[in-house]
């Protein structure tokens, strides 16, 4: 079953590429989207092994670090510490990754959930993407490395130094904002749409409370990762929406870059003002 997984996925994703039904608001291109799903997918990739090969912090970085350096909107973190805040914030992160199933309770929906399965990858790709590098390249450390009841093995670990940005708020913001805004694509004139945008703001937000309490970002982190997790999750379903023709992204190559030698493939957005 294991091994069927993947192919299922596949086919669900190229069938959503394929397929255009009138009842959708969206509209996907095979080429397009495609190269979306590739170069978001290879992105995540390269920030993965980036955050491999993150070091960890050594004695002197660890003595020099001080609590009072940290921003005063910040500071009201430092040293928290909770195991039991760290895995109740699971608890919501991977259940808002299934929200998008209960479109299949939606005629329309059921019926373009192929597409809304291939927007809804490409939506916690990017995120990721843009999470994995980030957190691979920027060196910040927790809240829980300035607890001084900790290990100085715990403190030091190269994990503990990837406070920005928070990865499960932006994660569960993208989830929890793609879910509203398609919703409300398809069913513009619901009495629920209110209630699924506050949700949509509502189930980031605790697990951003439950990761500050736990130790594992500060304030600003969770903020910076629920504002990009909320932006994926509203302009990929924007993009790809029928009329919307300000926004669009395309496959993009380029061969030695000033003669460096460094070939690029990647993707581009633009907008028309």
């Amino acid at each position: 079953m294991r091994k069927l997984a993947p192919l299922l996925l596949l086919l669900i994703l190229f069938s959503g590429l394929q397929a255009q039904e009138t009842s959708s608001p969206y509209k996907t291109d095979f080429w397009k989207d495609g190269s979306w799903i590739a170069g978001s997918t290879a992105l995540n990739v390269l920030g993965v092994i980036t955050i491999q090969n993150k070091a960890d912090l050594t004695d002197n970085e660890l003595a020099d670090l001080n609590g009072d350096d940290i921003w005063k909107i910040n500071r009201g973190a430092v040293g928290n510490y909770s195991v039991s805040a760290d895995e109740l914030s699971y608890v919501p992160f991977y259940a808002s990754f299934a929200s998008p199933l209960l479109f299949l309770l939606g005629e329309d929906e059921r019926q373009n959930f192929g597409q809304i399965s291939v927007m809804f990858v490409e939506t916690m790709a990017t995120t990721g993407a843009l999470f994995t590098i980030t957190a691979g390249t920027v060196q910040k450390s927790r809240p829980l490395v300035y607890n001084e009841n900790l290990s100085d093995e715990e403190r030091k670990d190269s994990d503990a130094q990837r406070s920005f940005f928070a990865g499960h708020t932006a994660a569960t913001a993208a989830a929890s904002f793609f879910t509203a805004k398609v919703f409300h694509d398809f069913n513009p004139d619901s009495p629920a749409v209110p209630f699924v945008w506050a949700g949509a703001v509502a189930v980031p937000a605790y697990v951003g409370y439950l990761r500050t309490k736990a130790g594992k970002h500060f304030l600003t982190d969770n903020l910076i990762g629920f504002g990009i997790g909320a932006a994926c999750g509203i302009l990929v379903p924007e993009i790809h929406k029928i009329g919307n023709n300000r926004i669009d992204i395309y496959p993009t190559a380029q061969a030695n870059i000033m003669g460096t030698s460094i070939d690029s493939k990647g993707l581009g957005l633009n907008y028309s003002f």
